[in-house]
């Protein structure tokens, strides 16, 4: 079995549907509830692979998660060992600090709700970006941003609005700023914490992305597995970046375009 460490930062933001795609696929799943009062292990030896999920936080409320700081070092020693890594939302934001970049609040407001991506060139070459369609759909809840990608990140979907919407950093570690685990049903109730109603990108089109991503990142999650169970990310291979070169493959002026990766909710008034 692929042994794979998951480490969950919100009671509201489990596994989910992800869950079950990992198990299908082969993985057998160690998930420490930090929220819950779980501890960190010390490194990541024994581990195929380390997922990090979402939460309300931001990357940087160590006041409100003190668990943020061990995070980030553990995301650091997966990239610099070159672990199969797989950030999501705030484990994405986590994940880019971790590997040097910078993380703000988005001054254009936050993403929320179904959304198209656009491939990048370099998902051509990327194991798990490859086999993706043209432009896939993806489910957003988030208010902070990425502003400076790590150094030598590889951007592999983007849109018009935010333009890193998927990167690689290494070989092995990607972020993702979108949510690929929750359903229509989870992001709606997340939109109700906040008073928001059921319309628009939270209305019947929320729905049509639920079933297409149900396939197209079902099939994203197994290849995952399958990258992890090989340890395809401590191989030195032809095919993928070291993704510490001359800045980002995306023709982006170093990096530094605003994307949404991050903190679900505002946090005002809950201190």
């Amino acid at each position: 079995m692929t042994r794979i460490l998951v480490l969950e930062h919100d009671a509201s933001d489990p596994l989910l549907r992800m869950g079950q795609w990992l198990i299908d696929a082969g993985a057998a799943l160690e998930v420490i509830r930090l929220h819950a009062g779980d501890q960190l292990p010390a490194d990541v030896h024994g581990y195929h692979a380390l997922i990090s999920l979402g939460g309300e936080m931001g990357a940087h409320d160590d006041d409100v998660a003190p668990w943020l700081p061990a995070t980030r070092d553990l995301l650091a020693t997966a990239v610099a060992e070159r672990l199969p890594t797989l950030g999501i939302c705030l484990g994405s934001q986590l994940l880019a600090v971790a590997a040097g970049g910078t993380v703000t609040t988005g001054v254009d407001g936050p993403e929320i709700g179904a959304y198209l991506t656009a491939k990048r060139d370099a998902a051509e070459s990327d194991p798990l970006f490859d086999p993706l369609p043209m432009t896939p759909d993806v489910m957003h809840y988030h208010y902070d941003v990425v502003s400076t990608l790590p150094a030598g990140a590889v951007l592999l979907l983007s849109s018009p609005g935010y333009p890193h919407q998927a990167w690689r950093v290494g070989p092995a570690a990607w972020g993702l700023q979108f949510h690929i685990e929750a359903s229509a049903a989870d992001l709606r109730a997340w939109g109700r914490s906040e008073s928001r109603e059921p319309v628009g990108r939270l209305g019947p089109v929320l729905d049509m992305a639920e079933q297409t991503m149900g396939e197209v990142w079902r099939d994203f999650v197994a290849r995952f597995v399958q990258f992890a169970a090989a340890g395809s990310g401590r191989l030195a291979t032809d095919g993928i970046g070291s993704g510490t070169g001359n800045g980002n493959d995306d023709g982006s002026e170093d990096g530094n375009g605003g994307a949404l990766l991050g903190r679900r909710l505002p946090l005002q008034g809950r201190s």
